[in-house]
């Protein structure tokens, strides 16, 4: 139920949204940008300083290579960092082999005890009750899915704190309440959905999951943005068609084969993790056929190794690569068009609007993290879990 008010909720904002965008210039697309790193800083990590830090090493990347002037940044004479970092390689290497080398460090060699599954049956009744939880967390997890850098995380906590403020007393929160999960669970899939907006009108992700739909639309020459509903309008309605086919076919799909998926869970990583390692590096050698790209992945994971150590988030190192460009072109533009009148990036009301988001963007969460922190350990100690937040 989630999912499809969001993506009703896509059919109806996505062209407003990208007719709106069409009015921008390359001054408020860079603000834009910078929006878009401010807000995903504040909310993607524990620490919102280590997510802006991270988000400059995806920006810096970003850089390497020739520039539009036909000038060598960053190459070191290397022929095959000409064209720039491959956001590719830098993805599999920095999600797949870190975890690889995660899980070398553990030496965790079994897997998860086996689990039965009761069936999984619910009568009119049943979805009678939730359905009012359902579409208000729907439409919650899709407008916070189309904030950037917001997410699902945010739709879920917010859904559940409506829930229990809606239902009150009459509900049995913490003790088996379907609505507890009801609520978060639409407003989780809700926000899935919703962060296509931003990414298919703006060019901007709204959440780690866009961020690679957005590297893959970039490798087959498709440039997300206001554009893309007039140039590739068949692969706009095409995912949006893809998206309410699918949220059917993972209801009729999911429920009978949950039992097959939980004893995935059952295969130790010793086994697992090999074969999903020998895949990455057949899928990166099968792109340029280069050995030096393997190296390069491997660098990756080891550098993602060392930031996840740090506690530093990988996602907006990811975006930084992938936006990093745009962002670059959209700055010089400006540069060219004022003569190099820096006033520009801030001289109409839009762009100044944006700046003033993204200001609070850094700001807020060290406000509001703080509040919605100790919020969630009162919802757990009120559930009997605060040990497991």
């Amino acid at each position: 139920m989630g999912s499809l008010i969001a993506t009703f909720g896509l059919i109806l904002l996505a062209p407003l949204l990208a007719d709106f965008a069409l009015t921008f210039g390359p001054a408020e697309y860079f603000a834009l940008f910078l929006l878009a790193f401010a807000t995903l800083g504040g909310i993607t990590g524990k620490n919102p300083m280590k997510t802006v830090v991270a988000a400059c090493i995806g920006l810096m990347i970003a850089t390497v290579g020739i520039d539009t002037t036909g000038v060598q940044r960053y190459t070191f004479g290397v022929l095959e960092l000409y064209e720039g970092v491959d956001f590719i390689i830098a993805i599999v290497g920095l999600f797949a082999i870190s975890e690889l080398l995660f899980f070398i460090e553990d030496k965790a060699g079994g897997g998860k005890e086996k689990m039965s599954v009761n069936n999984l049956t619910l009568s009119f009744r049943d979805l009678r009750g939730i359905m009012p939880s359902s579409i208000r967390g729907g439409i919650l997890g899709f407008i916070s899915g189309v904030l950037p850098g917001a997410g699902a995380s945010l739709g879920s906590f917010v859904g559940y704190t409506l829930e229990k403020k809606v239902v009150g007393k009459k509900g049995y929160f913490g003790q088996g309440d379907p609505r507890g999960v009801a609520g978060p669970e639409a407003g989780n899939n809700g926000a899935s959905s919703g962060a296509l907006v931003p990414m298919l009108t703006l060019g901007v992700p709204g959440s780690g999951t866009t961020a690679v739909l957005l590297a893959l639309l970039i490798s087959l020459n498709i440039t997300p943005g206001p554009l893309m509903f007039t140039q590739n309008a068949d692969i706009v309605w095409g995912v949006i068609a893809a998206l309410l086919i699918g949220n059917f076919l993972l209801l009729v799909l999911n429920i009978p084969l949950v039992g097959i998926f939980v004893k995935l869970l059952s295969v130790p990583p010793m086994f697992l993790l090999p074969v999903v390692t020998m895949i990455a590096f057949v899928g990166i050698y099968s792109i340029s056929n280069t050995t030096f790209d393997l190296y390069f992945m491997v660098a990756f994971g080891v550098a993602g190794y060392v930031l996840r150590k740090l506690e530093i988030p990988l996602v907006p190192v990811i975006l930084g690569l992938l936006l990093g460009p745009e962002m670059e072109k959209n700055l010089r533009h400006a540069m060219d068009i004022s003569d190099g009148d820096w006033t520009i990036l801030w001289d109409s009301g839009l762009a100044i609007g944006l700046w003033v988001f993204a200001g609070l963007g850094l700001i807020l969460p060290y406000i509001v993290g703080p509040i919605l922190r100790r919020r969630m350990k009162v919802e757990a100690a009120e559930a009997g879990t605060e040990d497991q937040v």
